[in-house]
């Protein structure tokens, strides 16, 4: 299982954990544990994740290796994390405040046709569509939007844009391509490649749209 969806899988469920119990021992600890890991792995001028230490400092061609899905997920796994949190809490606070810096971060690096690149910050080095990361980002944006944590005149544009992105990679038998297979880093994708993990953020992106388009 990739590091980032661990990484979030299990402060979500945490965080179910403290709501249902009302026992702070699950919170406490999801919370100290989440907050040491993004001080070591979120590089704060970028607003992005690094996938582990490896990319620390690492270099592709220059540019800073900050991978889509790997972001993908944690940016997706916030709003589950939002959502189990008391209004107005410090640990509410927090991931809101980490929630909408990523959305700005990410806002800026869609590129022109709809996508995020397999690198978040090396698009040029990385021209082929892949829907994993790009569905994750769009649920996000969408979600944040109909939920008040982003900006509408801002950011539905960008769920939209998204959402176009994906629509162009569903084959004419309904198959979602261009999702890049397991990994760790940026790689390659194919038309007519498709993973599970992929069709599972399309669909979460295609729920929050539905809703967007309905308001």
């Amino acid at each position: 299982m990739e590091l980032e969806r661990c990484f979030v899988y299990v402060a979500a469920r945490l965080g179910k954990a403290y709501r249902i119990t009302g026992d702070r021992k699950y919170l406490d600890f999801m919370f100290s544990e989440f907050k040491a890991t993004t001080d070591y792995l979120f590089d704060k001028k970028s607003g992005l994740y690094y996938r582990d230490d490896n990319y620390i400092g690492k270099l592709d061609k220059g540019t800073k290796i900050f991978w889509s899905r790997g972001n993908g997920w944690v940016f997706a796994g916030l709003t589950d994390i939002i959502r189990e949190l008391n209004k107005g809490s410090k640990e509410y606070k927090y991931f809101v405040k980490l929630y909408q810096k990523m959305a700005k971060s990410l806002k800026k690096l869609q590129t022109s046709d709809g996508y995020w690149a397999m690198s978040l910050e090396g698009a040029h080095l990385y021209p082929t569509p892949e829907t994993s990361g790009t569905g994750f980002f769009t649920y996000g944006m969408a979600w944040g939007v109909n939920n008040g944590f982003l900006d509408k005149d801002e950011y539905a544009a960008v769920a939209w844009k998204g959402w176009n992105a994906l629509q162009r990679c569903v084959t004419e038998n309904g198959m979602l391509g261009y999702v890049q297979p397991i990994g760790a880093a940026p790689g390659s994708a194919w038309p007519d490649k498709t993973e599970v993990y992929g069709v599972g953020a399309y669909l979460s992106a295609g729920t929050e749209m539905y809703k967007l388009a309905g308001n």
